[in-house]
C-alpha cells in the first residue's frame, strides 16, 4: 500500500512537463488572434483532471490575460449600391396635327411618370403589312412635336413614339389607325371682318391696308380683280400667305374706288368675297349762283349743285356775303340744303356781293360761285312794307287793345286757425292777389298791429306771412290780414290760442 503514491508524483510531473510545453507559444499568438489565447487554458485542466493535480492547471493562467485585453479591428462595410435606372411610362395622347403629300406631323404629351429622368423621344413608323419599324429620328429629341417628312404618298403607316432615358426605352404609345399619306383637301372660306362687309370710304391720300383671312387645304390660289378687270400692280400691291391676304394701296386716289373681289380656290372648290372701297374728296363749287331779286332789306339767291361731288353725296352749302365797302366776307347760312335762299338784316345803303361754297362729308370746297350782279339795297323804303309782296299791295297790320289786368285783392289762400304753445315762434299764412298790388295790414282783435316788433311782416309774390316771436298767453285772439288797392279790399282772419306748458312735479306724477 505505501509504495503506490510514488507514481503519482510521477504522473503530476508528466502532466506538468506537458502543460508546459503548449503554454510556450501562447503570448506569441495572443496579439494576432484571441481564439488560441483562449484554448491552451481549456485544455490544461482537461489533462489536469486525469493526472489529478489542481496546482498545477492553475500555474500558465497569468500568462493568459494579456490575449483577452488585446484590442480587435472590425473590417470596413461595404458600400451600398445604386438602385437601379428605371424606364419612364409610355407617352400619351399621340394624336395626327396634320397631313399631306409628303409628310405627317404629331404631337403628344409628356409621360405620367418620369422614373429616372426623361432623355427624349423617338418616333417610328412601319408600313402597313410590314413588321419592320423606322426610326423618324437619328437622336432623341426633347420636343413633344414632330414632323417625319420626306414620306411616299398614298403609303398606309402605324406610327408609335417611345420616350428614352437610362432605364432604356419605356413602353410605346401608337396611333390606334394606320395614317394615309395624301394630301387632305379641306374647303376654301374667306372669312371676310365685319367692317369691311359694307362700303370701305377713305379721304384721297391715306393708306389702305386690308387684311383678309381665309382657310383652305391644301394652300389656295389667290386672284384679285377690279370691276372685273386684273388689278394694276403698280397702283395696288397683294401680299398672299397661308391664311389671309393683303390688299395695300400706299397713297390713295379717286381712281382706286371700286369694287374688289378676292377669289380663293382649291382643285374644283372657291370662295369670292368683294370689297367696295369708296375714295372721296372735297367737293367743288356750285356750277353757277345769281341774284334773283332784291327788295327791302332782303336779296333772293339761286344755285345749281357742283359738277364735282367729291365722289360723296352732298350734304349741303354755306352761303356768305361781302359789302362792298369793306370787302370781307361773313357767313350768313350754313349747312342749307336747298338750291335757293333769302338772305336778310341786309343793311340800307350798302351794295352786297353773295358766294355759295358746296359741303360733303369730306368737308367744304376750297372755291365758291360769286354771284355776278350785286344787290342794291335803297335808302327809302316805305314804312308799311315789312314783308315781301307784290307790287301794288301795301300790308297794313291789325291793331290790338291792350288786355287790362286791373283786379280788385282776392285771397287766393284764407288764413286758418291754429294753436300755439308758449315761447315758441308761430307762423300765420295766407295768400292774395291783385292788380295793381294790394296793400297789406295785419290787425289783432281790430287793432292795426303796424310796427311792433313783437311781428315780423312778409309778403313776397302774394304770399303774406305773419311771424310771432315767442308768444305768450296774452297774444292769443282773432288775426285779421286785410289787403286794399284802388279797386277794392278784402279781409280774412283766423283765431289763435296759445297754450301753456304744465310742468308735473313728482307728487303729481304718483
Amino acid at each position: 500500500m505505501p509504495a503506490k503514491p510514488a507514481p503519482i508524483k510521477k504522473s503530476a510531473k508528466k502532466a506538468a512537463a506537458k502543460e508546459e510545453k503548449p503554454a510556450e507559444p501562447v503570448p506569441e499568438a495572443a496579439p494576432v488572434e484571441a481564439p488560441p489565447a483562449e484554448a491552451a487554458p481549456v485544455e490544461a485542466p482537461a489533462e489536469a483532471a486525469v493526472a489529478g493535480s489542481a496546482p498545477a492547471a492553475e500555474a500558465p493562467a497569468p500568462e493568459a490575460a494579456p490575449a483577452e485585453a488585446a484590442p480587435v479591428e472590425e473590417p470596413p462595410k461595404p458600400s451600398t449600391p445604386p438602385p437601379p435606372a428605371v424606364p419612364t411610362s409610355a407617352p400619351q395622347s399621340l394624336s395626327v396635327d396634320d397631313i399631306n403629300d409628303t409628310s405627317v406631323t404629331l404631337k403628344w404629351r409628356s409621360p405620367e411618370s418620369i422614373g429616372s429622368g426623361l432623355d427624349g423621344y423617338l418616333v417610328e413608323y412601319c408600313k402597313e403589312g410590314s413588321s419592320e419599324w423606322v426610326a423618324a429620328n437619328t437622336e432623341v429629341i426633347t420636343s413633344n412635336r414632330f414632323v417625319i417628312s420626306g414620306l411616299t404618298t398614298g403609303d398606309l403607316l402605324n406610327i408609335r413614339v417611345v420616350a428614352v432615358n437610362a432605364g432604356g426605352r419605356s413602353e410605346p404609345v401608337v396611333l390606334p389607325q394606320p395614317v394615309p399619306v395624301r394630301e387632305i383637301v379641306d374647303r376654301p372660306k374667306i372669312r371676310l371682318p365685319r367692317a369691311l362687309r359694307s362700303r370701305h370710304v377713305k379721304h384721297v391720300g391715306e393708306q389702305i391696308n386690308l387684311v383678309i383671312p381665309f382657310c383652305g387645304k391644301p394652300k389656295p390660289v389667290i386672284s384679285w380683280t377690279k370691276d372685273g378687270q386684273p388689278l394694276d400692280t403698280k397702283k395696288v400691291n397683294i401680299r398672299n400667305s397661308d391664311k389671309d391676304s393683303i390688299l395695300f394701296i400706299r397713297k390713295s386716289e379717286r381712281e382706286d374706288s371700286g369694287s374688289y373681289e378676292m377669289t380663293v380656290k382649291v382643285d374644283s372648290f372657291e370662295d369670292k368675297a368683294t370689297l367696295v372701297i369708296q375714295i372721296v374728296d372735297l367737293p367743288g363749287p356750285p356750277a353757277s349762283v345769281k341774284l334773283v331779286d332784291s327788295w327791302g332789306f332782303n336779296a333772293a339767291l339761286e344755285w345749281t349743285p357742283p359738277k364735282d361731288n367729291g365722289n360723296t353725296e352732298i350734304t349741303g352749302y354755306t352761303i356768305q356775303k361781302a359789302d362792298k365797302k369793306t370787302g370781307e366776307w361773313f357767313t350768313v347760312l350754313e349747312h342749307f340744303h336747298r338750291l335757293n335762299a333769302t338772305v336778310s338784316d341786309l343793311v340800307m345803303g350798302n351794295v352786297y356781293t353773295f358766294r355759295v361754297f358746296a359741303e360733303n362729308k369730306v368737308g367744304r370746297s376750297e372755291t365758291a360761285a360769286v354771284t355776278k350782279d350785286a344787290a342794291h339795297i335803297q335808302k327809302t323804303v316805305p314804312a308799311e312794307v315789312v314783308v315781301p309782296c307784290p307790287v301794288g299791295i301795301v300790308y297794313k297790320p291789325p291793331e290790338y287793345k291792350e288786355h287790362d289786368f286791373s283786379e280788385a285783392p282776392k285771397f287766393t289762400a284764407p288764413l286758418s286757425d291754429r294753436a300755439a304753445t308758449v315761447g315758441y315762434n308761430t307762423k300765420l299764412l295766407c295768400a292774395v292777389r291783385g292788380s295793381p298790388k294790394p296793400k297789406i295790414e295785419w290787425l289783432k282783435n281790430q287793432m292795426i298791429i303796424g310796427d311792433d316788433p313783437k311781428y315780423r311782416q312778409i309778403n313776397n309774390q302774394g304770399v303774406c306771412s305773419l311771424e310771432i316771436r315767442k308768444p305768450s298767453s296774452f297774444d292769443g285772439g282773432v288775426y285779421t290780414c286785410r289787403a286794399k288797392n284802388a279797386l277794392g279790399e278784402a279781409t280774412v282772419a283766423c283765431r289763435l290760442e296759445v297754450k301753456q306748458v304744465t310742468i308735473l312735479d313728482d307728487k303729481d306724477r304718483k
